[in-house]
This record gives C-alpha cells, structure tokens and sequence, in this order.
C-alpha cells in the first residue's frame, strides 16, 4: 500500500519561504504512469489543487501560486517537493501531497498525504 508521509510545513511571515517534502513509500511499476502533486485546504474552504507534475517532469500550477511556488520530484527516492516562494496570508492551509497511479482503460487511483499545516502572518 502507498504511504505518504509530508513534512516542512510551518508558520512563516508574509514574504517568506518555505519548502515541503513527501516521501512515498510502496509505489510500483504496475500502478501505470504515477503523477504527484500537492493540494490545500485553507480554512473554511475546499481542498484545491496547487501543483502536479508528472514522472517525466511535466508539471501544472494554480493560477494563484504560479510564478511563486515550484514543484519537483527525485523519482530516484520517490520524494515530491514543493518550494515556496513570497508567501501570502492567503496561502494558508493544510498541505496534502498526492500520488496518483494511471493504467490504460481503467480508472486511476489515488492516495494522499496525512497533510502539514503552513501559516502565513501578515
């Protein structure tokens, strides 16, 4: 079974960095072509998509974190990262990270995170 385990989530002030880490455990080839991304959830809201990218380095952003925050993964140590830069009181949430597994014609499977909590001040 896939394990997710996130770690470097904190409180920051406005303008600051942060960067995140996941280390997957139990991911095997034959659970297709795996995408990793990170998710949050801020207070009050639903989760949201923030970064995803795929084994062969192809990644997608939300509009509201593009520019600010990278993702990136070492498929070598199965570890997915996201780095935050200028970080705002909004960017407040809980962070999941994500693993999904895709095979041909059937429906893809997804694992999660236990989530790391990031505060921004203002």
């Amino acid at each position: 079974q896939v394990q997710l385990v996130e770690s470097g989530g904190g409180l920051v002030r406005a303008g600051g960095s942060l960067r995140l880490s996941c280390v997957a455990s139990g991911i095997m080839p034959s659970m297709g072509a795996i995408t990793m991304g990170w998710y949050r959830q801020g207070p009050g809201k639903e989760r949201e998509l923030v970064a995803t990218i795929t084994r062969g380095a192809v990644s997608n952003y939300a509009d509201s974190v593009n520019g600010r925050f990278t993702i990136s993964r070492d498929n070598a140590k199965n570890t997915l990262y996201l780095q935050m830069n200028s970080l705002r009181p909004e960017d407040t949430a809980v962070y999941y990270c994500n693993v999904e597994g895709r095979r041909p014609l059937e429906t893809p499977k997804s694992w999660w995170g236990q989530g790391t909590q990031v505060s921004v001040s203002s």
